[in-house]
C-alpha cells in the first residue's frame, strides 16, 4: 500500500514527554514529505499551541493541515486558513459549567487565546505547561464566557474524572466526550472528533481512508485510530485501548513515530 497522508497526535505520541519532537522524529517526518506524503497534526490543542511543531516540521511549506480542538478546527498551516470550525453554544458552555460544579470538578475553555477558568488546579496548571498560553482566572465563569468557544474540559483526579466521563455521555448525549489524558475530559458538540474531521480533509485531498496512516495513544485518538487505513498505537497507549489499533509500536520516548514511517513509508 502506498499511503498518502500520516496523521499524529501531539502530546504522548510525537512529543516526548519533555514536549519535544525528537531528532530522529524530525528527520523521517521530513523525508516523508519529500516523497508527498502528507503529515498532518492531529491534537486536542488549540491551534496557537500546534503552529511552532507544525513550522518545525516544516508542515508549512508542504501546504499541509492541522485538526486542532480534537477536530473541532481544520486549518492550514501556511496561512492560518480555517477550512472547518464548530464551536459550542453558550448555552452549552454554561450548561457544562453547572455540571462540573456538581460534580466538583474544575472546567476550562478557551477565549482569545486564553485559558478561562474560575478556579485554579494542580491540572490546569499542566494545560498552562502544556499549551504555553496564558491563564485567565475569572470570578464568575458563566458571566465572562458570553460567546461560543470551541471545547471544553472538566479536570480531576483520574480514577474519578473516569465515573464522570461515564455519566456525562449519560446526561449530556448532545456532546462529544473524550479523554485526552487521564485527568482532561474534553468536550465539544455532537459529532466532532479527529475522525470526523480527518475524513473532511481527506475527502478535500481526495485520499481514500486505506491511503492513511494515524498513530495516537489515548482515548480521543480512537476515531482516527480506528478510521484509518492504518491505525496504530505507540506503546505508551492507554492500557484499555490496547487491543483496538493494527499495530503497536515503539513508545513516544522511543521514536515510535519515526518506526512507522520508516516501515511503512519510507520502506
Amino acid at each position: 500500500m502506498q499511503y498518502k497522508m500520516l496523521v499524529l497526535d501531539m502530546d504522548d505520541t510525537l512529543l516526548t514527554d519533555d514536549h519535544r519532537i525528537s531528532d530522529l522524529n524530525k528527520k523521517v517526518l521530513l523525508e516523508a514529505q519529500a516523497k508527498g506524503v502528507y503529515v498532518v497534526l492531529a491534537s486536542g490543542r488549540p491551534t496557537i499551541a500546534m503552529i511552532a511543531y507544525a513550522k518545525e516540521l516544516e508542515l508549512d511549506l508542504n501546504d499541509s493541515y492541522m485538526l486542532s480542538f480534537n477536530g473541532a478546527i481544520i486549518s492550514r498551516v501556511k496561512d492560518n486558513l480555517i477550512l472547518f470550525e464548530q464551536k459550542l453554544t453558550v448555552e452549552q458552555i454554561h450548561a457544562l459549567y453547572d455540571y462540573s460544579v456538581k460534580m466538583n470538578t474544575h472546567i476550562i475553555t478557551y477565549l482569545d487565546d486564553e485559558i478561562i477558568s474560575e478556579t485554579d488546579s494542580e491540572y490546569i496548571e499542566i494545560e498552562k505547561e502544556i499549551t504555553g498560553m496564558a491563564h485567565r482566572k475569572v470570578s464568575s465563569f458563566k458571566d465572562y464566557v458570553d460567546r461560543p468557544a470551541v471545547k471544553c474540559i472538566l479536570l480531576q483526579d483520574p480514577e474519578y474524572l473516569k465515573m464522570v466521563e461515564k455519566d456525562l455521555i449519560d446526561f449530556m448525549p448532545h456532546l462529544s466526550v473524550s479523554t485526552s489524558k487521564p485527568f482532561f475530559l474534553e468536550v465539544a458538540q455532537l459529532g466532532i472528533d479527529k475522525a470526523a474531521s480527518l475524513k473532511r480533509l481527506a475527502e478535500k485531498l481526495r485520499i481514500h481512508q486505506s491511503e492513511i496512516i494515524a498513530v495516537g495513544n489515548a482515548g480521543n485518538d480512537l476515531t482516527m485510530i480506528e478510521y484509518a487505513g492504518l491505525g496504530v498505537w505507540v506503546d505508551n497507549v492507554t492500557p484499555e485501548l490496547r487491543d483496538k489499533a493494527d499495530l503497536i509500536v515503539s513508545s513516544n520516548n522511543n521514536d515510535g513515530v519515526a518506526e512507522v514511517v520508516q516501515r511503512f513509508i519510507l520502506n
